[in-house]
């Protein structure tokens, strides 16, 4: 975990301090958090595919999640922000659609990885956590932000599409179909977010309307598949993508099925972690969209990057980085 101090040195300008180090830390949290008015908390391990333990996951993004939340309370950090994950709405692993969504959408979704699940009882502690009272007689604000899918540079799943295409002749395989349409969210916009929401616990009047929420965040980026929007920022580097699935919907998922079982047998013998999971072929084959309008209303959201500006952004990241990724790949 890398924790960053922000302050002004009195003559405006901003000096940050960083400190990294174990989550788990209540010694690093309380050195973090001191003198501190405002955390946002980002830091969490990321699981698609079974590869951690899910009480390593568990101890991470939730146990330090409240660990988190009682050293702001007892440093009295007035504004709490926690980065959620559009998994803990789902999709569910029926992969019923939702098109233009928004926060009183009804939806019955069970989380189906270790991931989300840890996501969501993060995200549930650190919204009960509104109004809990500080050490110096105020009261804590807390709000959380659920991102749809972030890309942009540095982005490791896009990152590993460009690895999987390079291996494959320069060609993309698919595995969402066109129709499974989301709407994601350039890293920029992602992060003003953040700055923004920050910003609206500050205000007494607006601090009163977001703490306890959460909200979705996305942008002007076009509602597009996971395997689409990967191809928009590749093909200007001269890659293609299949037409169809690399298999019917159905084989695939029927597959992630028995990789599961084969991952569950050999678990206590082998660490084996399947390239591809039932919550996986579910996530990226469901029509999955929600509104962000509920954010720019009640904290003033306003995405700053557009769809030309996030896409030239990560191509030449991408274009940075391929010859390197072709030599690897050369060698391997």
């Amino acid at each position: 975990m890398c924790c960053c101090s922000v302050c002004s040195d009195g003559r405006g300008e901003t000096k940050v301090s960083v400190i990294e180090g174990d989550i788990r830390d209540r010694e690093l949290l309380r050195r973090a958090c001191k003198g501190a008015t405002l955390v946002f908390h980002t830091a969490s391990l990321i699981d698609y595919n079974g590869a951690v333990e899910y009480s390593e996951l568990h101890a991470v993004n939730v146990k330090a999640t409240r660990l988190l939340l009682e050293t702001c309370i007892q440093q009295s950090v007035s504004s709490f922000i926690y980065t959620s994950s559009i998994e803990v709405a789902g999709p569910n692993r029926c992969g019923e659609p939702i098109i233009n969504g928004h926060e009183d959408t009804p939806y019955y979704s069970y989380p189906i990885s270790n991931y989300s699940k840890t996501k969501l009882e993060a995200e549930q502690i650190c919204l009960q956590a509104n109004g809990e009272l500080l050490r110096d007689g105020g009261h804590l604000a807390t709000c959380a932000l659920r991102p749809m899918f972030i890309y942009g540079p540095g982005c490791r799943f896009t990152l590993n599409k460009l690895r999987d295409a390079i291996r494959s002749g320069n060609v993309q395989h698919r595995l969402s179909q066109q129709s499974a349409k989301v709407n994601p969210v350039y890293v920029g916009n992602a992060a003003l977010a953040h700055l923004q929401a920050g910003r609206a616990l500050r205000d007494p009047e607006k601090r009163a309307v977001v703490g306890g929420n959460f909200y979705y965040v996305s942008d002007d980026t076009p509602h597009i598949s996971y395997c689409d929007l990967t191809h928009a920022l590749m093909s200007p580097l001269g890659f293609s993508i299949q037409n169809k699935p690399i298999l019917p919907i159905f084989l695939l998922y029927l597959l992630a099925f028995f990789m599961e079982i084969l991952q569950a047998v050999l678990r206590r013998v082998l660490r084996f972690t399947p390239p591809l999971n039932r919550q996986l072929v579910t996530m990226v084959n469901t029509p999955f969209s929600f509104s962000y309008q509920k954010a720019c209303r009640e904290f003033g959201y306003s995405p700053r990057y557009d769809w030309e500006e996030a896409r030239r952004s990560t191509t030449d990241w991408l274009a940075s980085v391929l010859p390197a990724e072709r030599r690897l790949a050369n060698k391997t």
